[in-house]
């Protein structure tokens, strides 16, 4: 096993203060493109890999029997911030389905939405299963499990849906699982390797006329379409999405996972930061981004998640981040 390689630093008063390491494959049809660390590291994709979730829902018809959208699909593969264009989407596609918050099994946590949060607790109002970040991807849960008529615990790992997830993890990795953990929503996670991962985002972005590749291309197609629905208003899927405007579809995960899929290049990356920080695997897969063209070096979404200056509260800087040697130079 390789070591994981230094990737983004951090600097404060001239001295080296934080080194975040970890593993980043890029894969194209061609085949591993580029690596760092060890591209056989397992990992968990946690919600990076919520468009391979999504696949069932496709190629099992349930999608478009249900007529869903482009919306519904950015959903599925959404990890939204609970926001009221995210709450009374994922509502209504339930509403549709004859369905409602009861019938989701991901839990409720408080919205990441400023607006949202401020007005649950003003009004001293719960959240519900519908502000969780994972409620869009359930919703698909759903619609798949009422296509089938297959029972209401869709989360449990014997469940029929979590096996075809399963199955098409293994196929699109090219890896068999390499280990099964439950996610924060309850829905297992299937372990595989940073570079099964890149190889699984080469697979999407290169898509393919049978019915998965097409399944591929719609749930890509829909995220890059919809990037306010993926993420939400100041985070960085949805920024740097909107700045590479849909020409390719990035998406995080939990403990700094990240994944990007470009479809012009059959191009798809994935990167582990092994603390589970999140703003250095932001940095890295900007950093990623620019270094493969997709990216102006000098646009403001670069400076906010990479080169820009970190300020404390009172507006003051006082460190900055930095490509560690040996990673990338821009």
């Amino acid at each position: 096993m390789m070591a994981a390689a230094d990737l983004i630093e951090l600097w404060r008063g001239g001295l080296p203060e934080s080194i975040h390491r970890g593993h980043a494959v890029v894969w194209d049809r061609g085949g591993m493109v580029e690596a760092w660390g060890d591209p056989d590291a397992v990992i968990f994709p946690r919600s990076s890999c919520k468009m391979i979730q999504a696949l069932p829902l496709l190629e099992s018809g349930a999608a478009d029997a249900a007529r869903l959208g482009t919306e519904q699909l950015a959903l599925s593969c959404a990890s939204h911030s609970g926001a009221r264009i995210h709450v009374e989407r994922v509502g209504a596609w339930l509403d549709a389905l004859g369905l409602g918050d009861p019938d989701l099994r991901c839990g409720a946590h408080m919205p990441w939405d400023p607006a949202e949060n401020r007005r649950l607790t003003c009004s001293d109002e719960a959240p519900c299963q519908i502000h969780n970040n994972c409620s869009g991807k359930h919703a698909g849960f759903l619609t798949w499990t009422r296509h089938h008529g297959a029972g209401p615990d869709y989360h449990l790992p014997d469940h029929p849906l979590q096996q075809a997830i399963r199955a098409a993890t293994e196929d699109v990795t090219g890896e068999p699982i390499a280990g099964m953990g439950i996610d924060g929503c309850s829905a297992p996670n299937f372990a595989t390797s940073v570079a099964g991962l890149a190889r699984a985002m080469s697979a999407f972005a290169c898509g393919g006329e049978d019915a998965r590749g097409q399944a591929m291309r719609r749930l890509v197609q829909a995220m890059a379409l919809h990037p306010e629905l993926v993420a939400g208003e100041g985070r960085a899927c949805t920024d740097l999405m909107r700045a590479m405007k849909g020409r390719v579809a990035v998406k995080t995960g939990a403990e700094a996972v990240f994944i990007a899929i470009a479809p012009d290049r059959g191009m798809g990356i994935a990167l582990k930061v092994a603390d589970g920080a999140t703003r250095a695997s932001e940095a890295a897969i900007t950093a990623l981004l620019v270094h493969h063209g997709f990216l102006e070096a000098n646009h403001p979404v670069v400076d906010k998640y990479l080169t820009g200056p970190l300020r404390n509260w009172r507006g003051i800087e006082v460190a900055e981040r930095r490509l560690a040697e040996g990673f990338l130079r821009l």
